[in-house]
C-alpha cells in the first residue's frame, strides 16, 4: 500500500486540494448500508416507545390539517414541538402513506395511543431506514473528499463508526426516532467546514437548526468559528494609535463585511423559508411556545448520565442517612447551612419525572438560571481560544465541548442527547492519540447509558452485543489511525488503568443489573426497587461521562498541539 511520505505545506482550509487517489482504494459505505439495513428490518417487531406514537401523530397532523393549525392541534398529548423543517419532513412522509396503511390507523387523529396495526409499524420503521440514506451520503462525501490515502482511511473509520453507531440502532430503530437523518446535516456541515466552504457550512447548520432545535447547543461554536475564521482579519491592535483610529481599523480593515453579509443572508434565508409561513399567519409566538416549554423540571424521569444525576444521587444518599442515622440530619444541616427543618415529603420528586416537580431535600435547589449560567460559563471559556485561533481542528474541539457541557449541565436533558457529544468527538479523536482514552470512556459510558431505554428482556441481548462489539472494533480501529504526536506526553499510568478498570467493570455491571431485572418477577422487593436499577445506570455512566469530560477539558485548554493543523501523517 502506497503510504505517501510527502509533507504538505500548511494551507488555509479553503485552499486544501483533494489528491487523486488510486481507484483500487475505493472505500465505499454501500456494503455497510445494505448489511445494516437488513439488520434494521429484522428489528421491526421489537419494542417501540411512545416516540412512535409521537411521530405517528405528527404524520396525522401534517396530513389532515392545514399548516396554520399544526402547532395548535392538541387532540393528543403528543403535540408538534419540533421546528418547521421537521414538520415539513413529516408532511412529505405523510404524502407516501399507502391506502392500506392509512386504513390501519397510521394517520388517524386520536387521543389514544396504540390505535394502529402492524402495517403502520412497518411503514414508520421503513421511513427511518430510508431517511438514513442522507446520513450515508453525507458520510460518503466525507470519505470522497479526502486529500490522501491516509486521510481516506481515517475518514472511513469515522464514517463507519457513525454509520454503525449503537446509539442509532437503539434510539432510532428500536426506541424510534430520526436521529440518523438529523445528524446527516451535521456531518455535511462539518465536511464543508473541513473543505473551507464556510457558506455551505453555515447553510447546512442553519437547516439543521430548523429541523431540531436541540442543536442550538452547538450554535455558539459555529458562530465564533464562522465569524472569526471567515469574517475577520486577525491583526494586532496598534497601541501607538488613538482609540478612534483603532476603531476605524476594526470596522474597515479587520471585519470582512462582504463575508459577514453573505453568511447573514444565508442564515436569514433558511430561517425565512422555515418560519416564514407561520410569521405570515401571525403564529410565531405559538410555535416558539411549543419549541421551548420552560416548565419542565431539572431532570427527566430517567436521569440522564450527567452532573445532575450525580447531584441527585448525593441528595438521595443524604436522605437515607438522615432517616436512619441519629444526629446526621442536624450535622448535615449545619454543614450545608440549612436553617429550615428537613422536609422528606419531596424525596420522591427526584424519581417521579413529573414536569417541574424536582425538589432536593438536603442540597440547594437548582433553578433554570443556574444551569444556564453554568453552561454559558464553560462555553464562553472554550470559545475564547477558538476566536483567536480559528482552525478547523480547534473548531471540532469547541463544538464537542459546547455540546458536552450542555449535556452535563443543561436543564431537563434527555439521555439521548449524549449523541451530541459522541458524534462530533468521533471527528476529533483522530487528531491525536491523547484524545483516545477520553473518547473510549465517553463512548462506552454514553452508549451503555441508553440501555434503560429498552427495558424489555427480548432486546437486552441485542443492545448489549451491538454495543460491546462496537466498543471493541472501533476503539481498536481508532487506535490504528489516530495521529501519534511527537510531543506526546503520557498520562499518568494510574489514570489510564482506572479508566480501563471502569470499562471492564461495565460487563459485570450490566449483567448484574439485568439479572436483578429478571429476578424481580420472583422477588417483589426487587420490583418495588425498579428505579434503583435506573439510578445505577445513571450514576455509573454519569461518573464515566464526567470523568471523560474532565480529561478532554485538560487537553483542550492545556495542550495546543492537539488542536494544531496536522501535516500529512
Amino acid at each position: 500500500m502506497d503510504m505517501r511520505n510527502t509533507v504538505e505545506t500548511k494551507q488555509q482550509p479553503q485552499n486544501r486540494a483533494v489528491e487523486e487517489l488510486p481507484r483500487k482504494y475505493n472505500f465505499s459505505l454501500w456494503n455497510i448500508w445494505v448489511a445494516s439495513s437488513l439488520l434494521k428490518i429484522l428489528l421491526f417487531p421489537t419494542y417501540h416507545s411512545t416516540d412512535f406514537d409521537v411521530h405517528r401523530n405528527w404524520l396525522s397532523i401534517t396530513k389532515l390539517l392545514p399548516l396554520r393549525q399544526w402547532y395548535f392541534e392538541h387532540t393528543s398529548q403528543w403535540t408538534l414541538d419540533y421546528p418547521p423543517f421537521f414538520a415539513y419532513f413529516e408532511w412529505i412522509l405523510s404524502r407516501f402513506v399507502p391506502e392500506a396503511v392509512a386504513r390501519d390507523g397510521c394517520i388517524k387523529l386520536t387521543a389514544k395511543d396504540g390505535e394502529y396495526g402492524y402495517l403502520t409499524v412497518i411503514f414508520q420503521r421503513s421511513t427511518v431506514i430510508i431517511s438514513e440514506i442522507v446520513l450515508f451520503l453525507a458520510l460518503q462525501r466525507l470519505i470522497d473528499t479526502s486529500r490522501s490515502l491516509r486521510e481516506k482511511k481515517r475518514n472511513f473509520v469515522i464514517a463507519s463508526s457513525i454509520a454503525l453507531s449503537p446509539g442509532f440502532f437503539i434510539i432510532d430503530h428500536i426506541h424510534f426516532q430520526y436521529n440518523g437523518f438529523l445528524f446527516a446535516f451535521l456531518v455535511l456541515s462539518l465536511v464543508e467546514a473541513r473543505l473551507g466552504n464556510y457558506r455551505r457550512c453555515a447553510f447546512w447548520f442553519a437547516v439543521l437548526l430548523c429541523l431540531k432545535h436541540i442543536f442550538l447547543y452547538m450554535a455558539p461554536a459555529y458562530f465564533v468559528y464562522l465569524l472569526s475564521g471567515f469574517c475577520l482579519k486577525h491583526r494586532k491592535i496598534d497601541t501607538s494609535k488613538s482609540f478612534g483610529e483603532n476603531v476605524k481599523q476594526v470596522l474597515f480593515d479587520t471585519i470582512i463585511w462582504r463575508h459577514l453579509f453573505q453568511l447573514g443572508l444565508i442564515v436569514i434565508g433558511v430561517f425565512t423559508v422555515a418560519f416564514g409561513p407561520f410569521v405570515y399567519y401571525g403564529e410565531l409566538d405559538q410555535v416558539m411556545s411549543r419549541l421551548f416549554p420552560f416548565s419542565r423540571g431539572l431532570t427527566h424521569a430517567y436521569w440522564a448520565p450527567n452532573f445532575w444525576a450525580l447531584y441527585s444521587f448525593v441528595d438521595r444518599i443524604l436522605i437515607q442517612l438522615g432517616k436512619n442515622i441519629p444526629g446526621f440530619e442536624r450535622l448535615a444541616c449545619a454543614i450545608l447551612k440549612k436553617s429550615r427543618p428537613v422536609d422528606y415529603s419531596g424525596a420522591s420528586s427526584l424519581t417521579r419525572g413529573i414536569v417541574g416537580d424536582v425538589e432536593f431535600v438536603f442540597l440547594p435547589q437548582i433553578l433554570p438560571v443556574h444551569t444556564f449560567m453554568l453552561t454559558l460559563f464553560y462555553q464562553i471559556l472554550c470559545l475564547i481560544p477558538l476566536f483567536f485561533r480559528p482552525s478547523y481542528e480547534r473548531f471540532l474541539g469547541a463544538l464537542t465541548y459546547c455540546a458536552w457541557t450542555s449535556f452535563l449541565f443543561g436543564w431537563h436533558v434527555h439521555e439521548k442527547a449524549i449523541l451530541l457529544a459522541i458524534i462530533p468527538y468521533s471527528f476529533c479523536v483522530i487528531q491525536d492519540r491523547k484524545l483516545l482514552p477520553s473518547f473510549e470512556l465517553l463512548a462506552t459510558a454514553g452508549y451503555i447509558s441508553l440501555f434503560p431505554l429498552l427495558f424489555g428482556s427480548a432486546e437486552w441481548l441485542f443492545k448489549a452485543l451491538i454495543t460491546f462489539v462496537w466498543v471493541v472494533v472501533f476503539n481498536t480501529s481508532f487506535n490504528e489511525v489516530c495521529h501519534f504526536s511527537t510531543t506526546l506526553a503520557r498520562r499518568a499510568a494510574a489514570l489510564d488503568r482506572i479508566n480501563l478498570i471502569y470499562e471492564f467493570l461495565m460487563v459485570p455491571f450490566c449483567l448484574f443489573i439485568q439479572m436483578t431485572d429478571v429476578e424481580s418477577r420472583n422477588f417483589p422487593i426487587l420490583d418495588r426497587l425498579q428505579f434503583l436499577r435506573l439510578m445505577a445506570y445513571s450514576v455509573y455512566c454519569g461518573a464515566g461521562v464526567l470523568s471523560s469530560w474532565n480529561s478532554f477539558s485538560w487537553l483542550y485548554f492545556m495542550d495546543d498541539s492537539v488542536w494544531e493543523e496536522k501535516k500529512e501523517w
